[in-house]
């Protein structure tokens, strides 16, 4: 398994926990040191929160473990607004050696994630 991706609403918080466990896979498939892998599910789940708090309504998650493991969490409709993530994103900044944040008018509605 080198690609994987999973898409679900953003309102159903029990799919929280099963991107949680995708992530987790995704690391462990690339053999990943446990403690970087739990670092990783913290940094996958802060950026759908991120995404859910800016009032999209689906989020769509792309994992790659080609070269290192990188994930790329989108958001998909709703109602996208401004909203705080001051402190999530500086969680995710401490967290992963790469973050790159993708911003539609002021708006975050990308979040890529590199171990």
């Amino acid at each position: 398994m080198r690609r994987l991706s999973v898409e679900f609403d953003l309102n159903d918080s029990e799919y929280m926990t099963a991107l949680r466990l995708v992530a987790g896979a995704v690391c462990s498939a690339a053999d990943v040191d446990v403690d970087l892998l739990e670092d990783f599910k913290v940094c996958v789940t802060e950026s759908a929160l991120i995404l859910k708090n800016g009032g999209f309504k689906t989020v769509k998650a792309e994992f790659d473990a080609g070269n290192g493991v990188t994930a790329q969490i989108s958001g998909i409709g709703g109602s996208p607004a401004e909203g705080d993530c001051e402190l999530s994103l500086a969680l995710i900044g401490a967290l992963v050696e790469k973050c790159d944040i993708n911003k539609n008018g002021g708006i975050i509605n990308k979040v890529t994630l590199k171990i």
